[in-house]
């Protein structure tokens, strides 16, 4: 299944390079081909390692690799049509079948192309080609290009991972006397520190340096202005809600966090996940990352469990604490980390029930899902050219396993549920407010609201 690239019921096209001058336009034109040379480059720079580990047949597999990467890089450059995948991974099929799902739509008269075709599918495409590139040459297969990247960022960012986790510490030490209007002032600090955090972003700095040099706490009262939809009140409305109902049928609290990006927001993501357990907001989380490396710095479950460690290794007494409170979390099942194919699929999210009603279902246990980041945003709206009034719930055309809060700093051009009037101030002030990544959304949607209200 997949939503139509055409204006139907009101739903509009997607956005795709096709519009010289776009962000969309400018992304394919230059930032994808920047991060292909960089994973190249990095490829190149590890023909050493590979043939320390697995001789002349790690040099041969960098050398194919490289191959097909720089054929893919050129593909691009020079707008040629998008090839199926050749692997046998799992997901290569119903890759290929969106692929012809998409020519059917173009009809005879032009090829998918990575210019013509909708920005998301084709950003998405390249990095499943990267996946298939080093998959197809063994012994390197499982080697993650995006890692250093990764590491470097989390390391860069220790003075406000050491802050944050002194002050998680801080709370947690004093949680049983908190009155509820307390609780509920960390828990807004702690939602905005985790969105703020998504500025973090290694695929939108082509994989320049982008990490936390500033205290995240110190921050907050100078950032408020820029969140342009801030609904943390039904967010917490939901949480007091659902603990209230837990009550008193005695069953558990279900927060699940799709995650976006490792490094400085993952462990942002870990201290508000910390202080809805040990608040007892919540009763387990559940983490979705991504199955293989993905939009330069997602979070997979390598990443995952590294953090972990790092943070339980750390020379800082509150930090090392903190993680092994966390690796306790996973142990006794309070916290789990998922993944699942659909997340690395070019799908919208409107698509979900149908391509994977394994995960819709499974997020319909869960009584808040938070959505990490853009991407998960231009998923759950489906990167279309929305009017910037649109409600959230009609641009999320009909995906709502859950009460949902998308926790994202814009750095893409799609946004709705802004009020009459504020996307035109913006613009004449700042006319790359929408991706600049300076504004930011705290934007909750729940159906079970819809139909109160």
């Amino acid at each position: 299944m997949m939503a139509a690239d055409q204006t139907v019921h009101g739903v509009p096209p997607s956005l795709s390079a096709k519009v010289v001058g776009s962000f969309a336009y400018l992304t394919v034109r230059d930032r994808l081909p920047t991060i292909l040379t960089k994973v190249i480059d990095t490829i190149h720079r590890n023909k050493n390692k590979f043939f320390e580990e697995y001789g002349e047949e790690g040099i041969q597999a960098e050398k194919q690799t490289i191959g097909l990467l720089s054929k893919m890089r050129n593909e691009l450059q020079t707008d040629k049509p998008v090839i199926p995948l050749t692997d046998s991974l799992q997901d290569a099929e119903c890759w290929n079948q969106y692929l012809q799902k998409h020519q059917e739509l173009h009809g005879d008269q032009e090829s998918v192309s990575w210019f013509k075709s909708p920005w998301l599918y084709v950003e998405c495409y390249m990095y499943r080609r990267i996946h298939e590139a080093l998959w197809l040459n063994p012994p390197i297969s499982d080697y993650d290009v995006f890692n250093e990247g990764k590491t470097q960022s989390f390391f860069e960012s220790q003075q406000a991972v050491m802050t944050i986790c002194t002050h998680l510490e801080g709370v947690n030490s004093n949680i049983e006397n908190l009155s509820k209007n307390q609780l509920f002032e960390h828990f807004d600090k702690l939602l905005q520190v985790s969105l703020w955090g998504n500025k973090c972003d290694l695929s939108i700095s082509a994989g320049q340096d982008n990490s936390q040099k500033t205290s995240p706490i110190d921050s907050l009262v100078s950032l408020q202005p820029l969140i342009l939809v801030n609904d943390s009140n039904r967010v917490w409305s939901t949480l007091i809600s659902a603990q209230t109902h837990a009550r008193s049928e005695k069953t558990t609290v279900r927060v699940d966090i799709v995650l976006d990006n490792a490094g400085f927001e993952l462990v942002t993501d870990l201290v508000l996940a910390d202080f809805l357990v040990s608040s007892g907001l919540a009763h387990e989380v559940h983490f979705h990352g991504k199955s293989i490396p993905w939009f330069v710095s997602d979070v997979t479950a390598h990443d995952f469990q590294w953090t972990i460690q790092q943070t339980m290794a750390a020379n800082h007494k509150c930090m090392s604490k903190i993680g092994y409170q966390w690796k306790s979390h996973l142990k006794d099942g309070v916290w789990s980390y998922h993944d699942h194919p659909f997340w690395t699929q070019p799908h919208e999210f409107c698509d979900m029930a149908a391509d994977a009603p394994d995960l819709y279902a499974n997020l319909q246990g869960a009584d808040l899902v938070l959505f990490k980041g853009d991407l998960n945003y231009r998923k759950l709206v489906g990167d279309r050219d929305w009017d910037h009034t649109v409600g959230f719930g009609t641009a999320l055309q009909g995906f709502g396993p859950a009460p949902l809060c998308s926790l994202r700093t814009l750095k893409a051009n799609v946004q709705v549920g802004l009020q009459p009037g504020q996307a035109e101030k913006l613009t004449s002030l700042e006319p790359d407010w929408m991706t600049c990544g300076k504004y930011a959304v705290i934007q909750f949607y729940s159906s079970k609201a819809e139909q109160k209200d």
